[in-house]
């Protein structure tokens, strides 16, 4: 028994050191310098997906530096969207900057605390959000759960609404300067790579 305990005691402690040190390390500097691109889209059509109906309210692009990733199982939102990425752009891509910045993920939100921050908190908040990801297929799905904080991503799809049969329903935010509850974008993923340096 003692045995056991001590490979379980083992394997737990390899899986934090890797988990720990599976993030990538870019040079200082702004990697992702410009804001995401929005269309709003003013006659959508809506398609099926899963047991859900999508309705594209914008077109979507976005280049920007992962800075933390969440990957999600329970609740009605993971059976379409597994992944959750906090993104950063502008000042927000630069490492010299996020080296002063804790950012952490939960519940579908993402949080973040400084002691000395070299930029303004509207600054962080305004170039910087949580995206929920329903990738469009198997491909785009696998290329996002092989992202590592660190990683610059670019991707295109739609901002949509989802509504199931039963009056449920999840809505992107339009705006990248919101901060409350419905602040988060919900992104209907059509291509996503990660950037090569």
């Amino acid at each position: 028994m003692k045995k056991i305990i001590y490979i379980l005691l083992a394997g737990a402690i390899l899986w934090f050191i890797f988990s720990r040190n599976n993030a990538v390390r870019l040079p200082p500097g702004v990697l992702a310098p410009d804001s995401p691109k929005q269309e709003n889209i003013t006659s959508p059509e809506t398609f099926p997906f899963k047991d859900y109906i999508i309705t594209p309210l914008a077109k979507f692009y976005i280049k920007a530096k992962v800075l933390s990733k969440k990957d999600y199982r329970g609740g009605r939102e993971s059976e379409i969207s597994p992944v959750d990425l906090t993104l950063g752009w502008g000042k927000m891509s630069d490492e010299s900057v996020l080296d002063s910045i804790d950012i952490s993920q939960s519940n579908r939100w993402y949080h973040w605390r400084t002691d000395k921050s070299p930029i303004l908190s509207r600054e962080i908040e305004t170039n910087s959000a949580n995206m929920h990801l329903i990738p469009k297929d198997q491909s785009v799905e696998s290329m996002i759960k092989r992202t590592r904080k660190g990683d610059i991503v670019e991707f295109s799809g739609y901002l949509i609404r989802v509504d199931a049969k039963d009056s449920w329903y999840w809505v992107s935010s339009l705006s990248r300067t919101d901060t409350d509850y419905h602040s988060c974008e919900l992104v209907w993923v059509e291509s996503f790579e990660i950037q090569k340096f």
